[in-house]
C-alpha cells in the first residue's frame, strides 16, 4: 500500500471490487479519500456498515460522474473485470499521471500443508480445477492483467512488484477465511463443510497452527496525459 501511494500524484483512491472494505479501511487509514465500487449490493451493504462509501455497478459500466482519482486499486478482484474494457474506464477515472494498481496475495502453505489441501480439494471437488498454491497458479491470470492495460492504452507499459510476507494462522481463524476466497460460496453447504472438515483434519495432523508464506504481486501502470474520456463516454 505504502509504495501505491508513493507512487500516486495524491490521495484520492478508487478501490474497484472493493468487497466488504478490507483493502478500503487500509488505504482510508493511511490518510486517503477512499471511494469503493462493487457489483455486489449485499457486500457494499456490509462495507457502509463500517462507514465506507460505496456505489453498487459493474465496473466496465460504472459511470465516474466527472470525477478523478489519484490511484485505482483493486485487491483480490480485477480477475472479474474485462481486462480491456476495466482499463478503458480505470483511464477515464484516473487524472493524468495517476496509479493503476491491481494485485493479489498469493498462498503458499508449508510443503506438507500444501499437499494435504491439494488431496483434500481432490477428493471433496474432484470436478474443480487441482487446487494449485503458488506464483505458478496466477502466471495466466498476471499476463492476462499486463495485455488489458496495454492493449486498452492510455497508461505507460505495465510493471509487476512483488513483496514476500508471512501471516500465522490457527485452525479456527483459516476455516474462517477459506470460505470467502473466490468461488467457494458457491459450493453446496454440505460440500463446503465436508471441505473445512478435511482441511481442520489437516492443520490438526501438523499442531493445529501453521504459517502461510505470500507473496503480494502488483500489476501497475501510470496515467499517461491526454483526455481519453472522450473515447470511453
Amino acid at each position: 500500500m505504502s509504495r501505491i501511494l508513493a507512487a500516486s500524484p495524491g490521495t484520492d483512491v478508487l478501490d474497484v471490487g472493493c468487497g466488504t472494505g478490507i483493502a478500503t479501511r487500509q488505504f482510508q487509514a493511511a490518510g486517503c479519500s477512499v471511494l469503493g465500487v462493487d457489483v455486489d449490493a449485499q457486500m457494499a451493504a456490509l462495507a457502509r456498515e463500517t462507514g465506507l462509501e460505496v456505489e453498487v455497478a459493474k465496473f466496465e459500466a460504472w459511470d465516474p460522474r466527472g470525477r478523478t482519482f489519484d490511484a485505482l486499486v483493486a485487491g483480490q478482484a480485477w480477475h472479474w473485470v474485462d481486462p480491456v474494457a476495466g482499463v478503458a474506464r480505470a483511464a477515464a477515472a484516473l487524472r493524468p499521471g495517476g496509479r493503476l494498481a491491481v494485485f493479489w496475495n498469493v498462498q503458499q502453505p508449508p510443503t506438507d500443508l500444501a499437499g494435504a489441501f491439494s488431496a483434500v480439494y481432490q477428493q471433496v471437488l474432484p470436478d474443480l480445477p487441482l487446487y494449485r498454491p503458488g506464483l505458478e497458479a496466477y502466471a495466466a491470470l498476471l499476463a492476462n492483467a499486463a495485455a488489458g492495460i496495454e492493449q486498452a492504452g492510455g497508461f505507460a507499459g505495465p510493471e509487476q512488484w512483488r513483496f514476500e510476507w508471512q501471516q500465522p494462522y490457527t485452525r479456527e481463524q483459516w476455516l474462517d477465511l477459506v470460505p470467502t476466497a473466490g468461488g467457494h460460496s458457491l459450493f453446496a453447504p454440505a460440500k463446503l463443510g465436508e471441505l473445512l472438515d478435511g482441511i481442520g483434519a489437516a492443520i490438526d495432523a501438523v499442531g493445529g497452527s501453521f504459517v502461510m508464506s505470500y507473496t503480494a504481486v502488483v500489476v501497475t501502470a501510470t496515467r499517461v496525459a491526454g483526455d481519453a474520456r472522450a473515447r470511453f463516454d
